[in-house]
């Protein structure tokens, strides 16, 4: 199994002034504790799941480029990046400059977006959802034409919204064969469909049998592709609270080790953490001693 941390909220001690340190902090912390990747949501106002719109946001790729600097091993991605912010070759270029500059350790985390509210409050363009899915398709195409090394074909070039005329990428990727593309959302008949034609892995919510039904369904996604299902990381957000003895509500690592050893036998194989209050990084060291190596054992 494989290991993420996403964070998700920058409302720490401290205020804005102090955001940079703990975030560098938060990020050293789960490299060294053994997490395979970390991410960072892509939006720009905190969303409702997690606390009220004008607690603290960081803009994603900027983001990704200041974790690069604090860390040596885990890869890094958007979960996920929100389609319409982005022209498909600003989300590619911006992407491998990620690569780059982390050595190879970029993960290309993409999806149809949803948040309508943001982009109107913020005067970003909220196409149709149908649109969005074409946009998501376009930019995937694109994706795998310039992580080639080649210039692409004719028909890569054309889009349903976007015509390029030379798909060039230099530099191009360190990752090999190319960044690994990660398609956020668990939508059965477009969503999981776009994985298993382009992508690499997918991230679902949910419980063991509500993922278990998603994997099924993108197993026979796969079947009607000809794809091979192995070929596809499957991976699982879940949110954790823990503590060492359980207080105030929290789950031991022990229990935490229970509930996710369900989700591998769901099928899941990366295991993304949201752990609240992770400025508090003696909790991802407790899980790096823990959690962490139970579940590799299994």
């Amino acid at each position: 199994m494989k290991f993420g941390l996403q964070i998700s909220s920058f409302t720490w001690p401290g205020g804005a002034a102090e955001i940079g340190p703990t975030f560098a902090r938060v990020v050293r912390a789960a490299d060294d504790a053994g997490f395979d990747s970390i991410w960072v949501m892509d939006h720009f106002f905190q969303i409702r799941a997690v606390g009220r719109p004008e607690e603290p946001m960081l803009e994603g790729m900027t983001a990704l480029g200041f974790m690069a600097a604090h860390s040596g091993r885990a890869r890094l991605g958007l979960m996920v990046g929100g389609i319409h912010y982005r022209q498909p070759a600003v989300w590619i270029k911006a992407t491998t400059t990620l690569d780059v500059l982390s050595g190879g350790r970029a993960w290309f985390g993409i999806g149809a977006a949803w948040n309508q509210e943001e982009s109107q409050a913020l005067g970003f363009p909220f196409p149709s959802l149908g649109t969005r899915f074409e946009m998501l398709e376009d930019t995937l195409r694109f994706a795998h034409a310039m992580w080639s090394g080649e210039r692409g074909s004719e028909e890569d070039l054309q889009g349903q919204h976007i015509r390029a005329t030379r798909l060039m990428n230099s530099p191009q990727v360190l990752s090999r064969p190319r960044i690994p593309i990660m398609i956020g959302g668990g939508g059965e008949r477009k969503t999981l469909r776009l994985v298993a034609q382009y992508g690499d892995a997918c991230n679902v919510f949910g419980g063991p049998e509500k993922i278990h039904h998603k994997f099924e369904v993108l197993h026979g996604h796969c079947d009607d592709l000809g794809r091979p299902f192995e070929e596809i990381e499957r991976s699982a957000l879940q949110n954790v609270n823990i503590d060492a003895g359980g207080a105030g509500g929290a789950e031991t690592p022990d229990q935490v080790t229970e509930r996710f050893g369900e989700l591998a036998d769901a099928g899941a194989q990366h295991i993304v953490f949201s752990v609240r209050d992770v400025w508090q990084t003696d909790k991802l060291e407790l899980l790096g001693r823990t959690v962490l190596p139970a579940l590799r054992s299994l």
